[in-house]
């Protein structure tokens, strides 16, 4: 290895740590009440060598979503490497249960990503342009294997032919945010004035939602 590759690679690995300790601390603190100095500390770093790497707390933020849309998305492709001939509106249901399993296994990057989906942050400065593309891109991913699923429905006879496939993965994938974060927020209230479960609302929901595309 090379003086160049063996720095690029000591960068790559301070990155991470940085990443790693920004993890914990927005994960326990609360993204909010966090800053860069907390990251710096945790991290073992000085507040100087952290901004080398990273120009804002929103940034990393960014990097964070990152690794959790990729986890999310591993998950996709893995059912769909397994049961790649499901029916397409049975991918469609599916795709609402991996979300479920996700937000249990990974309940910190579920957050973070709901928190950033539903708009709940304002990220209008501080994050680069690479970082902004990259988490675009991979939540583009989810989308078109929402796409290729109404696609694949039509095809199978599953799903209506009549509906417009843009449209309805945008309700589909609206619709599913919203329960989600109704679940999120309101999981106490429904439970003690409705004793319902979230898993309940959501079978119910995904009952709903795939029933009004159903052929």
């Amino acid at each position: 290895m090379g003086a160049e590759e063996r720095k690029e690679k000591e960068k790559e690995l301070r990155r991470k740590d940085i990443i790693d300790a920004a993890e914990r601390v927005f994960f326990s603190k609360g993204y909010d009440v966090a800053t860069m100095d907390d990251v710096a500390r945790t991290a073992e770093f000085s507040k100087r060598t952290v901004y080398v790497y990273f120009k804002s707390k929103e940034q990393i933020y960014f990097e964070i979503m990152i690794r959790g849309y990729k986890i999310l998305i591993q998950m996709i492709e893995d059912y769909d490497k397994k049961l790649s001939n499901d029916a397409g509106i049975y991918k469609i249901r599916k795709l609402g249960l991996i979300l479920f399993e996700f937000s249990k296994q990974y309940e910190d990057y579920f957050s973070a990503i709901m928190n950033y989906e539903n708009g709940e942050m304002d990220f209008s400065t501080g994050v680069t342009d690479r970082a902004k593309q990259e988490c675009y891109e991979l939540g583009e991913r989810i989308f078109d294997y929402l796409i290729c699923s109404l696609k694949q429905g039509i095809e199978d006879g599953t799903i209506d032919n009549s509906v417009d496939i843009t449209n309805t993965a945008l309700v589909l994938w609206s619709c599913t945010l919203g329960i989600f974060n109704t679940l999120r927020t309101k999981k106490r209230y429904i439970m003690e004035y409705h004793q319902r479960n979230a898993e309940e609302l959501l079978e119910e929901a995904f009952d709903m939602l795939t029933k009004a595309i159903r052929k």
